[in-house]
């Protein structure tokens, strides 16, 4: 029997492809895997309401949400580390003066400061997903944070990466960057699951394709790029698979020796 190890596979561009759809041969993969004993985690910057359907069609039940700000551990909320509620507030007094909405995420809902923006219109739609976040300018009271969603044009994130120290921001669409707490990645939340996991360097895997991959792909033992991927991610991972639209999850797996 081969030795158990850890794969955590991102989202979109990775496990689903363009048309947010999961292709057959990755869904026996991903059940192949799992029947020989290793245990498969996604590792996204969506929110878990955002891939709640996903996650019981491949029975999977660990996960780093949020780019590693809300890890969750065979159902179990293993750690979260939520955004600072006053600088997030003076980062919504500096959007509303330059017109850029944001959209605030806890674990169960998002909620927009603004009543409709063309902006959130059209990053959202992107997703294909069934959600649009309602308006409420106080969702961030008396709730933990754990990400938030400015929206901007690309290179306006500029202004508020120099204001904001304690926050990091990772674009992720046209008009859209993901605000996260400084640190914060997918890599710090994988690391508290392969500590309580206790599965060694070497057997530790991860898929990905986006800019929020760069550090989980970079640090983890076997890196493994999706073929679609940004040239920034494909140079930080030890391996590049094919595209997602040509089996690249079998590919990589195989190239890796796990199927």
């Amino acid at each position: 029997m081969m030795e158990r190890s850890v794969i955590f596979f991102d989202i979109d561009g990775t496990l689903l492809n363009h048309d947010k759809k999961l292709p057959a041969t990755t869904k026996e993969a991903v059940f192949t895997l799992k029947e020989q004993g290793h245990e498969v985690a996604i590792a996204t910057g969506r929110a878990p309401f955002m891939f709640e359907e996903l996650r019981k069609e491949l029975d999977i039940n660990t996960y780093v949400s949020y780019n590693g700000q809300y890890v969750v551990l065979n159902g179990e909320v293993l750690d979260t580390n939520p955004l600072s509620i006053p600088s997030l507030l003076k980062l919504t007094e500096t959007a509303l003066v330059n017109d850029h909405p944001v959209v605030y995420m806890d674990h169960e809902d998002m909620r927009a400061n603004v009543p409709e923006h063309s902006y959130i219109k059209e990053s959202i739609k992107s997703l294909k997903i069934d959600y649009f976040p309602a308006h409420d300018p106080h969702y961030y009271e008396e709730r933990d944070i754990f990400q938030t969603l400015l929206f901007c044009p690309e290179g306006e994130e500029k202004q508020y990466e120099e204001a904001f120290q304690d926050f990091d921001f990772i674009r992720w669409h046209p008009v859209s960057c993901d605000v996260l707490p400084k640190g914060g990645s997918k890599w710090r939340g994988i690391e508290k699951i392969v500590q309580k996991l206790g599965i060694p360097k070497e057997r530790q895997y991860a898929f990905g394709d986006g800019l929020n991959d760069i550090e989980m792909l970079s640090m983890i033992h076997h890196g493994v790029a999706m073929g679609n991927g940004e040239e920034e991610v494909k140079a930080v991972a030890k391996y590049v698979t094919k595209s997602v639209e040509e089996d690249g999850i079998v590919h990589g797996l195989k190239m890796v020796g796990l199927l």
